[in-house]
């Protein structure tokens, strides 16, 4: 095989990666505020929240010290965006020892579903001067038994993106022109780009941010790739270590040594996780029988999944039907 079909093949194995890590994820826009305000402002975000929420900002006009439920403080400036996939309660505000207002505080004027405008200016002060901060709640969830579920960085910044996503400045370029010019409907606008804006933040980590689990240097390795790569396409397949270290090319001591060394699990440990991460997504999200599931992943009959199922998570599968999770 030439070098550059060596390299197309890896290339295709880091997209079937890639696209297995985001495969489980949820990313979904709850509610969308856009905020018109004066300096000095205080705004505090997840109070009251009745579950954990991710959170988004874009600042279109300004700049905003971005404080975290960890108090740590970092400054956005015009054009940045962030991602907050625990956020808790937080602030952003205008300058040190300024009152924090609530969020949901301010009265807010409907502009499409789920969207909304709030305004807080001071009638006195140059709008040039305004600062114009486009906010989203999200629903984040990586899904538990997801590789990726415990490694989330406090906040996710878009400044690693533009260089590998030439496209997202210009969107967020559309963002603030939007945010500014309010044109009929730009409620509806920004709510698709700051949900795609968001995805490109979540999938740049994926890419290059979560090396703590073993996924990026797995990635690089372009033979562990490609088993892991054929792990995801085919969960049903009654994989033997034997196997896998074939599919790498290498005896079976090397290949375990090596897939253990970067993904932190032994390949068995690691496919039983899959197989179960794999039948939580289809029973809660797509609603698949039990049997279906049971077919899907290689096991000899339903009692034996949910008995596999259980010894894995602690959990029969019916309770992950009903909304029950592991810890």
């Amino acid at each position: 095989m030439s070098l550059s079909s060596l390299n197309n093949t890896h290339h295709e194995n880091q997209h079937d990666m890639v696209n297995a890590l985001l495969s489980g994820v949820r990313l979904k826009g709850l509610e969308y505020r856009r905020v018109d305000i004066s300096a000095p402002f205080g705004l505090r975000f997840g109070e009251g929240a009745d579950k954990q929420l991710a959170y988004f900002h874009f600042i279109g006009q300004g700049s905003a010290f971005l404080r975290t439920r960890n108090g740590t403080v970092q400054q956005l400036a015009c054009g940045d965006a962030v991602l907050i996939p625990c956020a808790g309660v937080h602030d952003l505000y205008s300058e040190d020892d300024v009152s924090l207002v609530s969020i949901d505080a301010f009265e807010k004027v409907p502009l499409c579903d789920s969207t909304a405008e709030i305004s807080a200016c001071d009638l006195k002060v140059c709008r040039s001067r305004d600062n114009f901060i486009f906010s989203c709640a999200m629903e984040f969830d990586l899904g538990w038994l997801h590789p990726l579920a415990h490694l989330k960085p406090e906040v996710m910044h878009i400044e690693t993106v533009p260089n590998h996503d030439p496209q997202i400045p210009i969107l967020l370029d559309v963002m603030t022109k939007e945010i500014m010019a309010k044109r009929p409907g730009y409620g509806v606008i920004l709510t698709r780009l700051a949900d795609v804006v968001a995805a490109a933040i979540l999938r740049r980590w994926v890419e290059t941010g979560c090396n703590v689990c073993g996924w990026v240097e797995a990635m690089r390795d372009p033979k562990l790739a490609q088993v892991l790569s054929a792990l995801h396409r085919d969960p049903g397949r009654q994989w033997s270590v034997a196997d896998m270290a074939i599919e790498m090319g290498v005896s079976r001591s090397v290949f375990a040594e090596r897939f253990t060394e970067l993904t932190q699990y032994t390949p068995q440990q690691y496919l039983g996780n899959l197989r179960m991460r794999l039948a939580s997504q289809w029973i809660s999200h797509d609603n698949l029988s039990l049997d279906d599931i049971a077919n899907r992943l290689g096991y000899s009959s339903t009692a034996s999944f949910s008995r596999a199922f259980k010894r894995m998570t602690g959990i029969p599968p019916g309770a992950v039907r009903r909304g029950v999770y592991p810890e």
